[in-house]
């Protein structure tokens, strides 16, 4: 059955179109969104949601989309969308960031222009027949100093425009590193730095708890006086009270604001003072960027529901088309290794530690692990996948490592899963051999070669004799029929292990005959997914 998307806000057809030609059956009701309740009615239906910002993804829809797969945002922001709730319920996130970069890139300038020149006040002036030349004397941008707080993909943009106007850019940003600063022909700095010398501020973070009033009366108060301030990035960046009251005192000459901090914004601090221009959230509203990014939530949306392919995830690692047949191999591998692991520990877990050893290292790691973390989990709770169960593991408090290194032993390269509880540690090792299924390499760190199997019996023991003939009759005289097995130990007398292949599952009464042995330590039916 082809997944179904229901497009609840504005799309072009050329981006419906889209969703059909990749086999993609799609809903176009582009009112609903503005219905909250026909829309947690039959979101029930779908596999997938593609919105602008009309419809809001709340809690309380997110728990009625039952069978819901991917929520689409067709822009960059994603404040109409309950990130969290969505994780929790396994729904991939994702937006265009890239699709409205230079047209919001183009505002910001363009506010930037208009402020230096105040443009808007002197069109009023003039359209009202008055001709007050003197009264809008303006700066130049040519030779100023421009702050950029923030120099990722809009900002980068912005530091460019600028140097193509001849401006000097001071660059702040803690994940700008020197290289990637002398490469784009800026100046990184700290913030304080930048706010002592630049003649204009142009802010593109996102809103984050260490963003929110990044420019608060505090920062203000360190500006150059005469400083001119452009926000296109997120309102609540800047405390518009304060701002207000520094472009009251002359402190501040001026501000280009495109975003409020409460929107749709019919009351600011901001509105009515001098040399203010304000715009309603037009930073990405170019027909080009409208279009660019629908296209591009229908592709992105597309490709995860047929192909597998993850891009531009909020809430889950980015896994390529190219990258997804190589890598779902090795995916499976690692939620088995998970299941294995979660299905043979019987106490609260406090750490987990994966290595990547060889050819994995290089691979799509936090997909590999997300993977093992649903694996894990799913023993507990069943309908985990690869969003939420990294969620849950940070929600318990468990402490989780990645350990990547070359290859050390004989295989390619193989996935070592430990977990650590307050009694035990528990270690399992895998990897894919050509023909694309999961193995056992490694299980307490005791070397053995071992298919995966639907339904298996793992037993840890005490290496004495007997205990062959022992677990072959015990479940023989149950009716289980052993398809196949795999021993492993460590030398004569220590720690053994063995992994049986059954046909089917295996009651607790049987595994409680085999518990009764005294050389048996553990007995656990597993059940795995390999089909």
């Amino acid at each position: 059955m082809a997944p179904r998307v229901l497009v609840s806000d504005e799309l072009s057809e050329t981006a419906v179109q889209i969703f059909r030609d990749r086999g993609v059956e799609v809903d176009f009701q582009p009112k609903l969104g503005k219905d909250k309740d026909k829309l947690a009615e039959i979101i029930g239906n779908y596999d997938g949601l593609a919105i602008r910002s009309a419809t809001k993804a709340t809690e309380k829809l997110i728990s009625a989309a039952t069978n819901l797969k991917v929520i689409g945002r067709a822009g960059i922001g994603v404040d109409n969308v309950d990130i969290p709730a969505a994780s929790r319920r396994g729904i991939i996130v994702m937006n265009t960031p890239f699709g409205n970069s230079i047209t919001t890139a183009e505002h910001a300038i363009a506010l930037m222009f208009a402020v230096a020149r105040q443009l808007p006040q002197a069109d009023t002036s003039t359209q009202a027949g008055k001709w007050e030349k003197s009264k809008f004397m303006g700066v130049e941008i040519t030779g100023k100093t421009l702050g950029v707080i923030g120099a990722g993909n809009i900002g980068s943009i912005v530091c460019s425009r600028a140097i193509g106007l001849k401006m000097h850019v001071l660059a702040y940003d803690p994940f700008l590193s020197k290289e990637r600063a002398e490469e784009m022909g800026v100046t990184k700095v700290e913030l304080d730095e930048l706010l002592a010398q630049a003649d204009f501020i142009t802010l593109h973070v996102p809103m984050t708890d260490k963003t929110r009033g990044i420019l608060n009366r505090e920062a203000l108060a360190k500006t150059k006086p005469g400083v001119r301030i452009i926000n296109c990035a997120r309102g609540g960046l800047v405390d518009e009270h304060a701002l207000a009251d520094a472009i009251k005192s002359g402190h501040v000459a001026g501000a280009g604001f495109d975003v409020f901090e409460v929107e749709p914004a019919t009351e600011s601090p901001l509105f009515g003072l001098p040399n203010v221009v304000c715009t309603p959230h037009l930073g990405a509203s170019t027909t080009e960027a409208q279009e660019n990014v629908a296209l591009q939530v229908a592709e992105q949306m597309s490709d995860y529901l047929v192909k597998g392919a993850v891009s531009n995830a909020i809430n889950m690692p980015s896994i390529t088309a190219e990258e997804a047949p190589i890598l779902k191999p090795f995916i499976r591998l690692a939620d088995v290794l998970g299941a294995f692991v979660g299905q043979v520990t019987e106490s609260a877990i406090k750490e987990i530690e994966i290595l990547y050893d060889g050819s994995t290292a290089s691979m799509n790691t936090k997909a590999l692990t997300s993977a093992a973390l649903a694996g894990l989990i799913r023993s507990q709770v069943s309908d985990v996948n690869m969003v939420s169960a990294p969620v849950m593991i940070k929600e318990k408090g468990i402490i989780l490592s990645e350990v990547k290194r070359d290859k050390s032993g004989v295989f390619d390269g193989y996935i070592k899963l430990t977990v650590t509880t307050a009694n035990q540690t528990r270690s399992v090792a895998g990897t894919v051999f050509s023909d694309g299924k999961p193995r056992f390499i490694q299980i307490k760190d005791i070397n053995l070669d071992a298919d995966v199997g639907n339904h298996m019996v793992y037993i840890t023991n005490t290496d004495v004799p007997g205990m062959i003939g022992f677990i072959g009759t015990t479940l023989g005289n149950a009716g289980v029929n052993i398809a196949n097995f795999q021993l492993g130990r460590h030398h004569a007398g220590s720690d053994a292990i063995a992994l049986l292949y059954v046909d089917g599952a295996v009651s607790e009464e049987v595994l409680d005959k085999l518990r009764a042995n005294p050389a048996i330590r553990q007995a656990k039916q597993l059940v795995f997914n390999v089909d």
